[in-house]
C-alpha cells in the first residue's frame, strides 16, 4: 500500500509522518532563524558608529522581533487551517447525508416501480 506521497512500506504510518513533519518544521524554523540573523546583520551594517556591544544588542533584538512575528504568523496560519478543516468536514458531512438521502429516495422509487409493475402484471 502506498501513502499520499507514493511511498510504500511500514514507515509510511502516522508515527513516521509525525517525525518527518517535526524534522521539516525544525529545519524550516532554523532557516527562519538564519534569515533573521542575516537581516539583522544587514540592518546594522550601515550603522558604522555602533559599538560592537550595541551592534550585538540591536541584532539580538531584531532577531527576537522577527521570530516573534514569525511565530504569530504561523499561529494565524495554523488557526485558519483548523477553521478551514472544520468547515470542510462539516460540508463533507452535509454532502454525505444528502447523497445518502438521494440513494434512499432512488431505492424507494425503484422499489415502488417494481411493486407497481408486479401489481399490474398480476391484475
Amino acid at each position: 500500500m502506498t501513502d499520499a506521497a507514493g511511498r510504500t512500506g511500514e514507515d509510511a504510518g502516522p508515527a513516521g509522518g509525525d517525525v518527518v513533519n517535526q524534522v521539516e518544521g525544525y529545519l524550516l524554523w532554523q532557516a527562519r532563524i538564519t534569515e533573521a540573523e542575516e537581516r539583522a546583520r544587514a540592518f546594522t551594517e550601515p550603522l558604522e558608529w555602533l559599538t560592537t556591544a550595541q551592534r550585538e544588542q540591536i541584532e539580538e533584538h531584531y532577531v527576537r522581533d522577527c521570530l516573534n512575528r514569525a511565530k504569530a504568523d504561523l499561529q494565524r496560519v495554523a488557526d485558519r487551517c483548523r477553521a478551514l478543516r472544520g468547515e470542510y468536514e462539516e460540508r463533507y458531512r452535509q454532502l454525505r447525508a444528502r447523497c445518502l438521502a438521494f440513494v434512499i429516495a432512488g431505492v424507494a422509487v425503484v422499489a415502488a416501480a417494481a411493486l407497481l409493475a408486479v401489481a399490474v402484471t398480476q391484475s
